[in-house]
This record gives structure tokens, C-alpha cells and sequence, in this order.
């Protein structure tokens, strides 16, 4: 018997910036991938971005992964893509972890993973990894993938930015983190919103080493 590809598991935290549709889609596009396994967790005020960006109200003690999984922005064009329903705790490819409970198994440096992105990556989050004062799951999670030297992606959407998050940054990407601000290119033939948002995905793909044909690459025949 031969075996399959070895699934590649990724941690995706969304915390309390704006970019909400962001972290959201590059979520939908990783379930397509059933060589991806997913260990997603979501602060309080990342929660409080949903609604507010997404129309997304999550009970995060109860969290409903389909709903999730089946959100679109109001501007969108298309509908969110078809997935198998799963349980309210996930499945073998998507699991979801509280943001306070430091004994899940993210939060310890024995399980394996093969990257962590933060989607959207708020300025508190940026400023307590890059302290490494620890205060939920997330920022406990990021410190175990640099202590690790595993790939760390931290997707800012803010500005104007001050010194001390400039410093945070350089700080983190000194540490081997890779800072990936969520900023759009509009060389690959922009029609929709969504293409803007496909953009900033890609990139994070890309970063964590994920195939995908979201945009038109520079000069691709």
C-alpha cells in the first residue's frame, strides 16, 4: 500500500485587526486542500471583527465551524465555497482551540506543526509576541513556533504604524518571523474586491509553502 502526501498542519490565529475577510478566506481556501490540517483559534476581539467586518456572530465557547467556513463579506460576489458539514469541534483537518486554554496541544513545542499564520495580526498581539509575554493561546502558540524556528507569518493591517510597532516588527523578523502586512497588489488584473483579498492570501500561501492559483503571477505566460 502506498501512502498519500503528508498532510501539512498549519496553526491560523485570528486576532482584533481589521482584515477579517482575509483570515476567512484563506481558511475556505486551506479546507479545500485535503492535504492541510487546520488548528484554528480566535480571540475575543478577533471574534468582535467578524461581526463587525463579516456579519459573523461566533459563540467561541460553542464556536459553529460551518457557519464560519460559509461566510462571505456583503460585498462579495460569489458565494462562499461548498464544504462537507462538519461537528462543532472539527474534524481530522480542522481543529478548533479555545484562546485561553494553555493546555491544548498548540501550545506546546512537541507538537508538530508546519507554520502559524496571524490573520489579521492586531497591534497588542504583535507587541506581546514580540515581548514574549504570553497573555492568551495565540501569543503562546507564535512564541512556540520561534523557540522552534518553524515558519511564524504575522499579517498587520494598520495604519499609519508608530515607532514601537515598526520596532515590534523588525524585533519579530530578527527573531525569524516573517511580516506579511496585508497590502494588495493591483498588478494582476483587479475586477472585484475579491481579487484584492485573493492577493494577500496568496501571499501567506506562498509563505507557508501551500500551492494555490488565486491570482496571475508577474510576467506568468
Amino acid at each position: 500500500m502506498i501512502d498519500g502526501p503528508k498532510r501539512r498542519r498549519i496553526v491560523l490565529a485570528i486576532t482584533g485587526a481589521s482584515g477579517a475577510p482575509i483570515a476567512v478566506r484563506l481558511l475556505q481556501i486551506m479546507r479545500r486542500d485535503p492535504n492541510v490540517e487546520v488548528h484554528l483559534t480566535i480571540s475575543p476581539s478577533g471574534a468582535a471583527v467578524l461581526q463587525q467586518e463579516m456579519g459573523l456572530k461566533l459563540n467561541l465557547r460553542a464556536i459553529n465551524l460551518n457557519e464560519l467556513l460559509g461566510c462571505v463579506a456583503a460585498w462579495a460576489s460569489e458565494p462562499a465555497p461548498q464544504f462537507d458539514p462538519i461537528d462543532s469541534d472539527g474534524d481530522d483537518r480542522l481543529h478548533y482551540h479555545q484562546h485561553d486554554d494553555y493546555m491544548t496541544p498548540i501550545a506546546s513545542g512537541s507538537f508538530l506543526t508546519d507554520a502559524m499564520v496571524l490573520c489579521p495580526c492586531s497591534g497588542s498581539t504583535l507587541s506581546g509576541v514580540a515581548r514574549s509575554a504570553a497573555s492568551n493561546l495565540i501569543q503562546r502558540a507564535a512564541e512556540v513556533h520561534l523557540k522552534e524556528h518553524r515558519k511564524l507569518v504575522l499579517v498587520p493591517r494598520e495604519t499609519p504604524m508608530s515607532v514601537l510597532q515598526i520596532e515590534n516588527m523588525h524585533r519579530l523578523a530578527a527573531a525569524g518571523a516573517v511580516i506579511l502586512p496585508a497590502m494588495p497588489g493591483w498588478y494582476h488584473d483587479v475586477q472585484r474586491l475579491e481579487d484584492l483579498v485573493d492577493f494577500v492570501v496568496a501571499r501567506i500561501m506562498d509563505q507557508i509553502g501551500l500551492d494555490n492559483g488565486l491570482i496571475q503571477r508577474w510576467k506568468d505566460a
